[in-house]
């Protein structure tokens, strides 16, 4: 809230700033992740997939890659001419996610074995995952999105269910930053190749799988109470917050008046 120190054009109730507030937390849990950059985020469909390029095609592009990798993340062909590299992915999640509660962090030896620790308690919690959070994942030319979807939610524990999330392509063309959609059949290890191993060039992007409005019917119970939970402290939070600068601007009136009652007229 801005109030005017000349007073002259009025200022807004603590009842209308506290209303205001509430509406905010509530409309800011669900926001959409585009809407920070819509002038400058444009999104338009996947190109037409092309014709299977040839095995010397292949190792002529990892060739071409390697030589331009600079740390040490190169790709690596193998005799059935399938190959593995490197993507790494930004999360950009504006809603909280759904991990198992008091469950330790994933050790290497669970990683290993594969050991699914999300399954070993039936407890949940939501948190907030740190945006522009980057994961690095070693993957093949045959992983489709689904799966680098899949095993990113592994990662983090995320026991959501992988269709609310969708993985995006992010290029630079002409001064803007395009967003397309990717199909959970595509294979992003290829498009690395394709692009190459600049990040400006082409990155990869994890957001919800907006659909134009929220999918209630998608969370379960207690996903929802949990919504709930984090909704009603963002509102306690804004109580406090707007109380004290009102109790602040109400003290710095009463010492203006103190003083000028002090004064001769």
């Amino acid at each position: 809230m801005t109030v005017d120190s000349s007073m002259s054009s009025g200022y807004c109730s603590l009842d209308e700033e506290l209303e205001d507030c509430f509406f905010t937390a509530k409309t800011t849990f669900f926001r959409n992740a585009q809407s920070k950059h819509l002038s400058k985020n444009v999104c338009k469909p996947v190109e037409e997939t092309q014709r299977p390029p040839t095995l010397q095609e292949i190792k002529q592009k990892i060739d071409s890659y390697n030589t331009r990798e600079k740390n040490c993340l190169g790709m690596k062909l193998s005799e059935d001419g399938t190959y593995t590299g490197f993507i790494k992915v930004h999360l950009k999640l504006r809603r909280p996610v759904t991990v198992p509660a008091g469950i330790r962090p994933q050790s290497i030896y669970d990683a290993i074995k594969e050991v699914n620790l999300a399954a070993t308690t039936d407890k949940r919690t939501s948190f907030y995952l740190p945006l522009d959070a980057i994961k690095q994942l070693h993957i093949s030319s045959t992983t489709t999105v689904s799966e680098v979807i899949q095993g990113l939610l592994r990662k983090f524990m995320v026991v959501d269910n992988p269709q609310k999330f969708a993985l995006f392509k992010r290029i630079h063309k002409d001064g803007q930053v395009l967003f397309q959609k990717l199909s959970i059949a595509d294979r992003p290890l290829y498009l690395r190749l394709l692009a190459g191993p600049d990040t400006e060039v082409l990155s990869f992007v994890l957001k919800e799988n907006e659909t134009g409005e929220v999918e209630w019917d998608a969370f379960s119970i207690p996903e929802l109470q949990n919504f709930l939970t984090i909704l009603e402290k963002e509102e306690q939070d804004k109580i406090q917050q707007v109380q004290k600068k009102y109790d602040k601007f109400r003290q710095k009136l009463e010492e203006a008046l103190r003083e000028s009652q002090g004064k001769p007229g």
